[in-house]
């Protein structure tokens, strides 16, 4: 119980979220390696069999503080303009833990001579439970509301947009559409309101040439929830050799802003490694060394298939 409390207290002064907590998909530093997630036509734009996993240790130092996985499937089929996909994210938050499981459906079309536009659609289950930790405590053990909200699924819906070319891209979505009060018990009683609510991505990149060795792609991602302020992501990296990413990543919202680096390794044409460090630059900061991020990426490689190189 000293977990809960000692990690509910900081979040909820320090992030003053108050009695509603807009529960949101998480944020990641690699976001344009982990488009899949959030944006379901983004499912087949790599023309192979592509592989993500990550997993994010988020302000280190803060017993309970957040932890992350995620892993995403996806490729195009025989018809080079449908793409599948599925991706998985575990999310635990404190005593709280999340799980989302969603398939991805794309259907992409040629819109200039380079360019193309996909459509997309997503739809699964997010799965909600509180730690056996916490209900077991012995203040809340014969608290029925605990055991109305402790194991609960809900279906969801999402859409999305991909607008994209060997050197640029922009993608506009929102991954799940329904909204959900995870905290209100099965006899209407409310102790506070963890709700799942629609969250709107736009994101978008570009690939400058620098020199036959060098290359720079800034990024962004906007992300807006309702309940909850808007939140900016930068981000700026230079490839160098087609090999080696290096570059830093900002964040910016009204609760919990950070600055990072990232590096990235392309090990063979099949697999990339990655790692993100993030420092906090919010009032958070004092009680945390930071948040850690690896990324594993492997691509079945089809030279024939694969027409151009993939820089997002």
């Amino acid at each position: 119980m000293k977990k809960f409390i000692k990690f509910n207290f900081i979040v909820l002064v320090l992030l003053s979220f108050g009695s509603t907590f807009a529960q949101q998909l998480p944020q990641f530093t690699q976001y344009m390696y982990n488009t899949i997630s959030i944006n379901p036509a983004y499912a087949g734009s790599r023309e192979t069999l592509s592989l993500v996993g990550l997993h994010r240790s988020q302000w280190v130092g803060i017993e309970g503080g957040p932890t992350t996985q995620t892993f995403s499937i996806h490729s195009p089929l025989s018809n080079e303009r449908v793409g599948l996909g599925l991706s998985f994210i575990n999310d635990n938050l404190g005593y709280e833990n999340f799980a989302y499981i969603y398939a991805d459906f794309s259907y992409t079309i040629p819109v200039g001579a380079e360019t193309k536009l996909a459509f997309g659609i997503k739809g699964g289950l997010t799965h909600y439970n509180l730690d056996s930790e916490l209900l077991n405590d012995p203040s809340v053990i014969n608290d029925q509301y605990f055991n109305d909200v402790a194991d609960r699924w809900s279906p969801n819906v999402g859409a999305g947009l991909f607008l994209h070319t060997n050197k640029w891209y922009a993608g506009l979505s929102a991954p799940r559409i329904l909204n959900t009060d995870w905290n209100k018990s099965q006899n209407g009683n409310v102790e506070y309101v963890s709700a799942e609510r629609i969250s709107y991505y736009f994101t978008g990149g570009y690939v400058f040439d620098i020199s036959k060795s060098t290359k720079f792609k800034p990024a962004f991602m906007v992300k807006a929830t309702n309940g909850a302020p808007l939140s900016y992501d930068l981000t700026a990296n230079f490839l160098f050799n087609e090999k080696f990413w290096l570059g830093a990543a900002y964040r910016l919202n009204e609760s919990a802003g950070a600055f990072g680096a990232i590096a990235d390794f392309q090990v063979s044409k099949q697999l990339r490694i990655g790692y993100a460090y993030e420092h906090p630059i919010s009032d958070i900061r004092p009680y945390s060394s930071g948040t850690h991020e690896v990324l594993l990426m492997y691509e079945f490689i089809k030279i024939k298939r694969v027409k151009s190189p993939r820089y997002f």
